[in-house]
């Protein structure tokens, strides 16, 4: 504010307006809900001084990575939109759902201008920090908004005008902000107003290219009322499974369909809502993916113009077909069964499938022989690139020498005893794929830094080559070892950790499951060649389920082959089990990942009690920090890792 009258008046107003609930000509609605939700809910000053939030760089990389592809295409559309209006003082802002910033185009010149006023990577723009604004408004209406100069309920930020969009998923959640702002605004609502239209076009781009992509395993129903709007931006979006249900549909299809809430559409047959049968669909997607053709609604008989787009992945089979339970291949349900019932296991794998679709690397920790490998499996399997490869690089059992070669590749003649004809590595074996990174805490320090590298880059220089090859990374990774320690110690890369470590997902000891029983069948089945013919004697199968099994699931599988290859009647007796399960039960060894408190070592764990007041107090502190991670351990004053333990341990599944 220039000084301290003109910053009494602006405050004096705002709480005028909203004592006395007003609504001022020429004031936005929005606005004024913003000024009453910034004075009353949130209890913010408009007299207080700039004190912006701004996360580490650290968590502003954790962030982007999280956002995955839509960053670089927001990125692409950001420049476009920028081109459009250069010269005019604005710069093009993405935030994520938080309101934090996390990509900024702006001229050169008026860098020092935007950093005074906060625009900077890594700040938080929501109301709760700055006030009624674009991106933070824009979040909390739900809807696109402009906040111009003196609407804003900072003093210090009347200076600005900001035009912000959001950008929606396929269920219409809020994933991300495009924002236009500048910091000396001069301009009239007119010229705001034409800003603003711009921006409202790049974010419904960004997200017509989420939904496309999201659904690419998909049919895509695509349609409007006026030909000529078919494959441009306001066209309707629909896509539909193989059986012809409706997956999602976007705003355009909910408003030309009449219907005001997506329930109604979503799991519902296409042939509810149109004048054709999904196979005239199938039919038009193979024979003439390019032609416009005239399809008429059931409900009113109106006329719309269609395109159909076949699936660019092949579909996963719904419940009914042959596929299975939930709508999964046979492979992602072979894969969950390795990965058993356990309650602990079933979160691991729900919240892993949700955050992997979205291109966040995975980190396993467990213990050794624990499932890391299988839980992995289960994560590709379940995903939309299920259908490419799955390439294991377990970097403790390849000789240090090797390892380079084998993630790498090598071109011929890269070194004495390569192979003539050079050989692909294992990262661009897994390219479009998932890369499994196995016991990654025994990766040299050296190659660390050029599979960080690679990582970031998305592209890999084979050993004798200058050529880069691009490749398109999934990355799970696991080890039995404390990442974390290694990192105090020097043995592992800190900036490494933070690209692997999307989430880490702690896999239980096998003695601590509840599901044990049932893994003792899978795997016993497994180990006939599939069949059911061999049965457990009662105080054998009882043995099993007491043993402490130090090597986990490993050494059971172990023991059940060996059971196998021992029985002669086709059933398992404690005779037929190895030594080690029928002597005194062994120690457990110390590299166990699960920390145990003095009580719980003692065998007096936590209560019930506790445990959900803990998880009560968890759910109460996410839910004021709108689900934000960083912003939460900070204010419980724990690290993150410690706060996703603690979720994980509760079952909480993180809020995206």
């Amino acid at each position: 504010m220039p000084n301290m009258n003109l910053a009494a008046s602006h405050a004096s107003r705002i709480c005028h307006v909203v004592r006395n609930g007003l609504q001022p000509a020429g004031i936005e609605p929005h606005v004024t809900r913003s000024w009453y939700r910034c004075l009353s809910e949130y209890g913010i000053e408009p007299m207080a001084p700039r004190q912006n939030a701004v996360l580490s760089a650290q968590s502003v990389k954790e962030l982007q990575q999280r956002m995955g592809g839509l960053l670089s295409v927001a990125r692409a559309e950001m420049e476009s939109l920028y081109e459009q209006i250069a010269g005019s003082g604005f710069a093009v802002i993405l935030s994520d759902n938080q309101g934090a910033i996390l990509s900024l185009i702006t001229d050169p010149t008026l860098q020092r201008e935007f950093r005074r006023a906060g625009l900077t990577i890594g700040t938080l723009w929501d109301e709760r920090h700055e006030g009624t604004n674009g991106i933070g408004t824009c979040l909390a209406e739900g809807g696109s908004v402009t906040v111009h100069r003196e609407e804003h309920f900072r003093g210090y930020n009347v200076s600005l005008s900001c035009s912000g969009a959001p950008i929606v998923d396929p269920q219409g959640g809020i994933i991300a902000v495009l924002d236009a702002s500048t910091a000396n605004c001069s301009d009239s609502r007119l010229i705001q107003r034409h800003t603003m239209a711009l921006v409202n076009m790049s974010a419904n781009l960004i997200s017509r290219w989420n939904f496309l992509n999201e659904f690419s395993h998909a049919w895509i129903l695509r349609f409007h009322s006026r030909p000529e709007f078919v494959g441009l931006l306001h066209e309707a979006l629909v896509a539909v499974d193989a059986q012809g249900r409706v997956l999602a549909v976007n705003e355009s299809a909910m408003l030309q369909l009449g219907c005001s809430a997506r329930s109604a559409l979503v799991g519902h047959s296409i042939e509810e809502y149109f004048q054709f049968d999904f196979a005239t669909l199938e039919h038009r997607a193979r024979a003439a993916p390019n032609t416009i053709w005239p399809v008429r609604d059931l409900a009113h008989g109106r006329r719309f113009f269609a395109l159909v787009r076949a699936p660019l992945r092949r579909l996963v089979r719904a419940p009914d077909t042959a596929a299975g339970v939930g709508g999964e291949s046979s492979d992602a349900q072979r894969e969950r069964r390795h990965v058993g019932e356990d309650p602990q296991m079933r979160r691991n794998l729900q919240c892993g499938r949700q955050l992997f679709a979205k291109r966040v690397p995975i980190l396993l920790q467990g213990a050794t022989g624990t499932g890391k490998e299988a839980l992995a499996r289960a994560l590709h399997a379940g995903g939309l690139w299920f259908d490419n490869s799955f390439v294991t690089v377990n970097c403790a059992a390849i000789p240090e020498s090797l390892i380079a070669s084998e993630l790498f590749g090598y071109t011929r003649g890269a070194f004495t005893g390569a192979a003539k004809e050079g050989r692909v590595g294992k990262i661009v074996q897994s390219s479009g794929g998932t890369l499994f990174l196995d016991e990654i805490g025994d990766m040299p320090l050296l190659l660390q830094t050029r599979l960080l590298r690679v990582i970031e880059e998305r592209e890999v220089v084979p050993l004798g080559s200058d050529t880069a090859v691009p490749v398109d990374l999934h990355v799970i990774s696991a080890s039995h070892r404390d990442i974390r320690q290694m990192i105090g110690v020097g043995e592992f890369r800190e900036d490494l950790y933070y690209r692997l470590n999307g989430i880490t997902l702690y896999l239980p000891l096998l003695r601590d499951r509840t599901d044990k029983a049932d893994l003792i069948h899978i795997l016993l089945k497994e180990e006939n060649g599939g069949l059911d013919g061999i049965e457990i004697a009662e105080d054998a199968f009882q043995r099993l389920l007491e043993y402490s099994w130090p090597g986990n699931i490993r050494q059971l599988r172990n023991a059940l082959r060996t059971a196998c290859a021992l029985c002669c009647d086709g059933t398992i007796r404690l005779s037929n089990l190895p030594q080690e399960i029928l002597d005194l039960e062994p120690r457990v060894p110390m590299e166990l990942e699960r920390r145990e408190t003095p009580a719980e070592a003692g065998g007096a764990g936590p209560s019930a009690a506790l445990r959900e007041a803990e998880c009560a107090a968890l759910r109460r502190e996410l839910e004021r920090m709108r689900w934000n991670i960083s912003r939460t351990a900070s204010a419980l004053g724990i690290s993150r890792n410690t706060l996703y333990r603690k979720m994980h341990r509760h079952g909480i599944v993180p809020q995206h």
